[in-house]
């Protein structure tokens, strides 16, 4: 009960005076509906508890998938984690750490979830980006059991879509627009050389 009654009061603008995104507490960036499930939920409840930066690694090595809600709108592990990493808001080098880490693929998901969720836009790309060479296998939560995603195309829907695992995703500039405003350079297509190789073969000796 303590637990539940701390996560509602993190919840509460009146007096939070820890660290601010886009102007706001953080934890408020899931909508309240959403907010809601997690914290009534069990695994909220039981698995949550008193988890600080690392021991919330731990939880997430041991994820078997990703996903928002399913069933009767029940939270997934993987979202009661992104909303404590919420609550928590790390260091961002802690972030970086998480998502550079190529052992445990559900980690680097989750970290690449809050990156989106927090980061400002021209360091959205930048994160995130490089990860669209990462092609391995994801399994997903729906409502109507499991599917298979890749890690890339995980990436390209955070960076694409505008809801992702239940959550509305903050509408942010698009790449287009932050390299016309000189905040991003123009992306290198890690195909880049290939094209170029097929290029060259094909024009006229």
């Amino acid at each position: 009960m303590a637990h539940h009654a701390d996560a509602k009061s993190m919840l509460d603008d009146r007096g939070y005076e820890g660290v601010l995104i886009r102007g706001q507490n953080p934890a408020l960036l899931m909508e309240k509906a959403v907010r809601d499930r997690i914290t009534e939920s069990y695994y909220w409840k039981e698995q949550c508890f008193g988890l600080n930066a690392a021991t919330l690694c731990d939880r997430a090595v041991e994820s078997t998938f990703i996903g928002g809600t399913y069933g009767q709108q029940k939270p997934t592990p993987f979202l009661c984690l992104a909303f404590k990493l919420l609550q928590l808001t790390p260091e961002r080098e802690i972030v970086l750490e998480y998502l550079l880490n190529e052992d445990f693929k559900y980690l680097r998901a989750l970290a690449a979830f809050y990156v989106r969720l927090t980061f400002d836009p021209p360091d959205i790309y930048k994160t995130l980006e490089p990860l669209l060479s990462d092609y391995r296998k994801l399994k997903r939560r729906t409502n109507n059991g499991f599917t298979l995603t890749h890690v890339d195309q995980f990436i390209d829907d955070l960076l694409t879509k505008e809801r992702v695992c239940a959550t509305s995703l903050w509408k942010m500039p698009t790449r287009q627009q932050l390299e016309d405003l000189e905040l991003l350079d123009e992306r290198v297509s890690p195909l880049g050389d290939e094209i170029d190789d097929i290029d060259a073969d094909d024009s006229p000796s």
